[in-house]
């Protein structure tokens, strides 16, 4: 009973086994179709549809990613997309253990770099292409280029980082210089503000105060002594009347 199930077990294995040689067989089979029309697609300058193409190869057989990636790379920088050609041969780069391959990935890592003037990255690119193939003049030139526009522009990342650096010091005592105007322009604003609203109400008070009549400070004694003083004033006018017709004048009181 016992060998019966290690022998079934073994047949399915084998089954299995066999089942998933064939469908690698047929998906590198696929993928090499696919890598082979692609490649006619982009001689005839299909660069389009090309890549679509390429892009099939990399689903249907992760074995061959190495070629794909590579290819679709050179289709995508044909069509002018440097960034998204740079992931595909760097995929090409990390995949393939062929020294040849991998400096043909980097020196087109390096090709675009160049195609968007990033002087520096390029350089690198092509030291690693001359690591793993020294003799190719191709990346010997275009290393001494990259140097010579690098030299040209005076830095790289670094000159990048110090103009970054400066433009934000910049910003920062631009910014500072500004706040401390505001700060000065409110200081100032608040000096010239006119008094206290209040102060001016006291004042408009004591004006009107001083327009009107202010009660007498005569004491009692002194205004009996008035009083008197009026009604003796009166008399001798009323006696001078008695010769000289007219009205006699009414004396006011002045409390």
């Amino acid at each position: 009973m016992n060998s019966f199930i290690k022998i079934s077990t073994i047949r399915v294995l084998l089954i299995g086994l066999i089942v998933l040689l064939a469908s690698t067989q047929i998906f590198a089979q696929q993928s090499k179709k696919l890598i082979a029309a692609g490649n006619q697609l982009y001689q005839s300058g299909k660069f389009k549809e090309a890549s679509m193409l390429y892009n099939q190869a990399l689903k249907s057989d992760t074995n061959n990613v190495a070629k794909s990636s590579f290819n679709l790379g050179n289709a995508l920088y044909q069509q002018k997309q440097p960034e998204a050609a740079r992931k595909a041969y760097e995929t090409t780069a990390k995949k393939s253990a062929d020294k040849r391959e991998n400096a043909s990935a980097n020196y087109n890592v390096g090709n675009t770099y160049m195609q968007e003037k990033k002087w520096e990255d390029a350089v690198d690119a092509y030291k690693k292409t001359l690591r793993n193939n020294p003799q190719d003049a191709d990346a010997k030139y275009n290393l001494s280029y990259a140097k010579a526009m690098l030299k040209k522009e005076g830095g790289g990342k670094n000159k990048n980082k110090d103009k970054d650096k400066k433009d934000q010091d910049k910003k920062d005592q631009d910014k500072k210089d500004q706040d401390k105007k505001d700060q000065d322009k409110k200081d100032q604003d608040k000096k010239d503000e006119p008094k206290d609203n209040g102060d001016k109400k006291d004042e408009q008070k004591n004006d009107k105060e001083g327009q009107q009549p202010q009660p007498s400070k005569l004491s009692q004694q002194q205004a009996e002594q008035l009083l008197n003083a009026l009604q003796q004033e009166e008399k001798k006018l009323q006696d001078k009347n008695k010769k000289v017709r007219g009205t006699p004048v009414k004396v006011e009181k002045d409390w």
